[in-house]
């Protein structure tokens, strides 16, 4: 996915973060919606052609590999339908991040940590404009795992 020029959310004049009750500005959420948008249509004509490529080759697309093919064959076959399938699921994870950023743009929510409500770091938000959790929880969470 290319990156460009990337939003930064709102922050206000006290302590250089972002103000208590202060979401990310207008112009700013356009921008994450229009990058959100362009990374949405990549990764399902990506997860679409991954998909394709798993199946295709396969008797009536069951994934299953013949017998009569050599054993290197239908292993090197399998490995690379296993890997498309994989990458495949990953992008299809990345679309329901996506769409769930996208829903909380709509929503007003965009930007806030979904556990303590407070906002999320502008920097985060930059390299993942589908985080949900600011810094401290996402930490917790891993933490926890």
């Amino acid at each position: 996915m290319a990156r460009n020029k990337q939003p930064r959310a709102a922050s206000g004049p006290a302590q250089g973060g972002p103000e208590p009750g202060a979401t990310v500005a207008e112009d700013a959420l356009e921008r994450y919606r229009e990058r959100l948008q362009a990374e949405l249509d990549e990764l399902t004509v990506q997860a679409e052609e991954l998909e394709q490529a798993a199946n295709a080759n396969t008797p009536e697309g069951s994934g299953e590999v013949g017998f009569d093919e050599e054993f290197s064959d239908a292993g090197s076959y399998t490995f690379e339908r296993e890997r498309d399938l994989s990458l495949s699921n990953n992008a299809r994870d990345l679309i329901e991040k996506i769409r769930h950023a996208l829903s909380r743009i709509d929503r007003g929510t965009f930007g806030r940590c979904e556990t303590c409500g407070n906002p999320i770091e502008p920097d985060r938000l930059d390299a993942l404009p589908y985080a949900t959790l600011c810094l401290a929880d996402a930490r917790r969470q891993v933490r926890l795992r």
